[in-house]
């Protein structure tokens, strides 16, 4: 699994979702998951209240696994901006043990209780107690195909009629989420699915536990499913540590950050022109990368770069940058070499900013291979160093320098088109473009 500085998006949803369960739902998020909620409810008393079952409910059998099943929500593994909790290992005792219609009523309570430590210690906002409701569709599904497959009482025999009610678990659980993720957040379901693998690959695993755990609780009795919670209990310890990971992850992932703010507060201080230039590259090449659809991690050192490319410029001697005229040869090399030092100061910070120091190093290259510092060619470019060049070339052509004063926007639009292909990358300098002419008042 990637870690969190690796995948930024994934850094955003653990954020968000931290910060969100200390809050009061409000709006369109309340409005959803009180509908998710109160229609949970109204199919778990449904089903409670009309479907039969060859079972009648046994307190003992209901106390033991409520137990079990409030310990195993302790055991809590962040994903994305929710988490999962190792409940499948007697969710699927319940199914057996007790009445099959009443175990979609019987799981959310039991989830309820196992949420309270929660709601006490403010980790979730109580005004949120209701969302463990529209949390529980999940359970619906395998009771469902386990009644209308007459299979409610267990034998090994019916492991097929088990497999398709662990998919129908699966696929109750996504079609809640996936709905509630696109009208809260707008997040696709394909978006939805990745998130949720990890999730569903860990029920898997522990369901067939779950059926080993049935076996045994109808041989000798339901209070063998209190056997899980070492297990649980092992579990738990394994998610806080995980947790641990994630906090030290989003605070690296933090610094990082800071720390390319403040070289870029370094570049602007040391030469003013050079850092309001690299902010205007900042806010052209994001807006590039959005329409090139480049990934997140992508988009991300899009941004840094575009920030830092010219932080080597630290290593110019003063007389140079600021010179009222052209540079000569020797003026010239001087300056080329900022590209190289700009990396060799982004490689002594590492982590993400590494990745960063090799964009930044290519972003003087031409996409004919006539660049510098290292001569790439086309594709040889990384995609995040041809938007950072054709966008700073199109800031400075379109600001007063030292030695001239600015284009107009059609001259340098002009210029963009007949350096691509030269210069640089056709797609990068049409994706430009289309998004300096889209502004208002650009013609």
């Amino acid at each position: 699994m990637a870690t969190i500085t690796e995948t930024p998006e994934l850094e955003r949803l653990f954020v968000t979702g931290r910060a969100r369960a200390r809050l009061r739902a409000k709006g369109r998020e309340r409005l959803v998951e009180g509908c998710m909620a109160a229609a949970f409810l109204l199919v778990a008393l449904t089903m409670a209240v009309g479907l039969s079952s060859p079972r009648s409910l046994e307190p003992e059998a209901l106390l033991f696994l409520a137990v079990a099943y409030v310990f195993a929500c302790r055991a809590r593994f962040e994903i994305a901006d929710g988490f999962t909790v190792p409940t499948e290992l007697v969710l699927v005792p319940m199914l057996f043990l007790l009445p099959t219609p009443a175990v979609p009523l019987v799981v959310s309570l039991s989830w309820a209780l196992g949420r309270l430590l929660d709601f006490l210690s403010g980790d979730t906002s109580v005004h949120r107690a209701y969302h463990v409701f529209g949390d529980c569709w999940h359970s619906v599904g395998p009771a469902l195909v386990l009644i209308a497959a007459g299979a409610q009482v267990f034998s090994w025999h019916d492991w097929p009629i088990y497999a398709l009610a662990l998919a129908a678990q699966l696929g109750f659980d996504f079609a809640s989420t996936s709905v509630r993720a696109g009208l809260i957040d707008g997040i696709s379901a394909r978006a939805e699915a990745r998130l949720l693998a990890p999730v569903y690959a860990l029920d898997g695993a522990l369901a067939p536990i779950g059926l080993l755990a049935t076996a045994a609780a109808i041989a000798l009795g339901p209070a063998i499913c209190l056997l899980v919670i070492p297990l649980a209990a092992v579990l738990a310890v394994l998610s806080k540590e995980r947790s641990a990971r994630i906090d030290q992850a989003i605070e690296l992932s933090e610094a990082y950050q800071g720390t390319a703010l403040l070289l870029g507060d370094v570049v602007e201080a040391d030469d003013a022109y050079t850092g309001s230039h690299s902010r205007g590259v900042v806010e052209l090449s994001l807006g590039v990368a959005d329409r090139l659809g480049l990934d997140v991690r992508r988009r991300r050192n899009v941004e840094f770069a575009a920030l830092l490319h010219d932080v080597g410029k630290i290593a110019v001697p003063k007389e140079i940058i600021n010179k009222p005229g052209p540079l000569d040869a020797e003026e010239w090399e001087i300056v080329r070499r900022h590209t190289i030092e700009g990396e060799s100061m982004l490689n002594r910070v590492g982590g993400v900013l590494s990745e960063v120091g090799r964009i930044v190093r290519s972003s003087h290259e031409h996409y004919d291979g006539s660049g510098y510092p290292d001569g790439l060619v086309g594709e040889e470019i990384p995609i995040e160093a041809r938007v950072v060049t054709c966008c700073d070339a199109f800031s400075a052509m379109t600001t007063t320098r030292s030695y001239r004063r600015a284009m107009s926007i059609d001259v340098a639009i002009a210029e963009l088109r007949s350096c691509a292909g030269s210069q640089f990358d056709p797609l990068v300098a049409a994706a430009l473009e289309e998004l300096v002419l889209d502004e208002p008042g650009s013609a």
